[in-house]
């Protein structure tokens, strides 16, 4: 490791932008904030902003906080959330999208599929731009590597100009074409 790279350790990447928040906004945390103990991701509702900058956020743990906006950055809106980030929530409802152009290879598989509809109790609906790429990739089991791993695996796939082998469980998932309606792909319910 070079003195460089020694001296960054630790450090994070970000791109400062505003946002403009009302309340009853759902948030979540960008980064952990110590003082107040809320972890990276931890979402909340906007409860309440006061005139000299200090905000009241009822987080979804069900504990209230009160913020002051100077020093609470790492802030976004809390509509939508990546599967990864949502791991250990409970909603009455999710809607999942996944583009199978835009998501890498390695990242559609049978693990992110348990994530995404694991986290509803009574709907999922996924979204899709290509059902039979999106039921070949979620049935892909994968195991538990690391991210040298992986990635030299897909360099190799790239190499070879080979698709990894795939298997779909008959009945695991029906795979509905969408039309032009804009209607989920899956509509999985419970």
């Amino acid at each position: 490791m070079s003195c460089e790279a020694r001296r960054l350790h630790g450090g994070s990447v970000y791109q400062e932008e505003q946002r403009a928040f009302a309340s009853g906004d759902r948030i979540q945390f960008t980064a952990p904030d110590r003082k107040h103990e809320i972890a990276n991701r931890e979402l909340g509702t906007l409860k309440e902003i006061n005139g000299q900058g200090h905000l009241c956020v009822q987080l979804d743990s069900g504990r209230r906080v009160e913020l002051d906006s100077a020093e609470s950055r790492h802030l976004d809106y809390g509509y939508a959330v990546t599967s990864h980030s949502s791991q250990g929530q409970t909603v009455d409802r999710a809607l999942v999208y996944i583009d199978t152009e835009q998501t890498s290879a390695l990242a559609l598989n049978s693990r992110l599929a348990y994530v995404a509809v694991s986290r509803a109790r009574h709907d999922v609906r996924i979204y899709t731009n290509d059902t039979e790429k999106l039921a070949n990739a979620l049935s892909r089991q994968t195991s538990k590597s690391s991210a040298l791993e992986a990635w030299q695996k897909g360099e190799e796939r790239e190499h070879s100009n080979q698709l990894p082998q795939t298997s779909l469980t008959p009945g695991a998932a029906q795979v509905v074409k969408p039309e032009l309606t804009r209607e989920p792909a899956f509509n999985l319910q419970s």
